[in-house]
């Protein structure tokens, strides 16, 4: 069975496009691939050395993520730093990284840009230890985003480095995972790109029915339709997107009907797309609060994490180092 596998964000919470574009997909996995989910609390460090709340932020995400399907007993979800191997392993591949090559990657560009006065080693080595991620358990496969496939090309230029310089084929050569057609690309509020966290537009699954609804009829719209049939245009073409993704096929039609013969009023739009996705996100929200406050559960489903993944990160290590040539006296 092939492996994969998937880095969580250790800040902030899911939200629409998240689950639609990601987690809906990555509970599916679960039941066909050998599958490890980790969340990247290391990574978190580079864009925030110093965190008001480092513990309570991943006890979040795994809480969410829990909640939203993924399966402690099915797959293997785990912390990122409850896996020493990473780190050891994250150092070895350094010492055949070069400086230029790291510099030169878009990501390290646009977060030099973004934070000037925290350039930091970890920004610049990011790229390595995104590798040590994925290398530890010789993945096969990993969904990355527009923005992170170079990273993972660099993931594989590590491996085959490795395999070059120490003349062994030890690791696979991982490639990205497409969803294809149930690639989901959700749209945010705010009537052009997609939704996320940074960019302010997006219905998070523990935003509670008040929040939602001001968020919806805060959406940005147009002047409406002044002839029929009219080629529907950002941003409304966007909100149509969420009501197909939200909404019921009678419900899409009906509006979809009133704007085509100019009788569409948004304001009734928003309403019923924010009391869909309510509907929608109601179960996974309580599930998020019971999870949360399940310590028990909580912990155990971290401790069970950590001891799959680090036994499979040992015998990479452990291969690893006796390829390089450490050996015990």
């Amino acid at each position: 069975m092939e492996t994969v596998l998937s880095g969580i964000r250790s800040t902030g919470n899911l939200h629409l496009g998240n689950y639609f574009g990601a987690v809906k997909n990555f509970v599916k996995m679960q039941h066909e691939y050998n599958c490890y989910f980790f969340i990247a609390d290391f990574h978190s460090l580079t864009t925030h050395p110093t965190p008001e709340n480092l513990h309570n932020n991943v006890k979040q995400v795994m809480a969410e993520y829990l909640a939203a399907g993924l399966d402690p007993e099915i797959s293997t979800l785990y912390i990122q730093s409850d896996v020493p191997e990473i780190p050891q392993l994250y150092l070895l591949l350094n010492m055949n990284a070069y400086v230029g090559e790291l510099e030169r990657t878009t990501t390290f560009k646009e977060k030099i840009r973004k934070q000037p006065d925290n350039v930091n080693a970890g920004l610049l080595t990011y790229p390595v230890l995104m590798a040590a991620d994925i290398l530890i358990h010789n993945s096969n496969k990993v969904p990355v985003g527009k923005d992170q496939e170079q990273n993972l090309e660099m993931a594989r230029k590590f491996a085959r480095r490795f395999n070059t310089v120490y003349n062994v084929e030890y690791f696979n050569m991982p490639e990205p995972f497409n969803f294809g057609k149930e690639l989901v690309k959700v749209p945010g509020l705010d009537g052009t790109g997609k939704m996320g966290k940074s960019e302010g537009n997006g219905i998070f699954l523990i935003d509670e029915p008040s929040v939602i609804r001001k968020k919806v009829m805060r959406a940005v719209t147009d002047a409406g339709p002044t002839q029929d049939n009219q080629k529907m245009e950002e941003p409304i073409k966007n909100l149509f997107s969420l009501l197909k993704l939200m909404s019921t096929p009678d419900t899409v039609e009906h509006f979809l009907n009133k704007y085509n013969n100019c009788s569409i009023r948004y304001g009734d739009l928003k309403k019923q797309l924010a009391e869909d996705i309510i509907l929608f996100t109601t179960p996974i929200r309580e599930k998020v609060k019971e999870i949360s406050k399940d310590e028990t559960y909580l912990a155990k489903a971290v401790h069970t994490g950590a001891e799959k993944a680090r036994a499979s990160a040992s015998k990479t290590l452990r291969d690893v180092r006796e390829i390089i040539g450490f050996k015990a006296f």
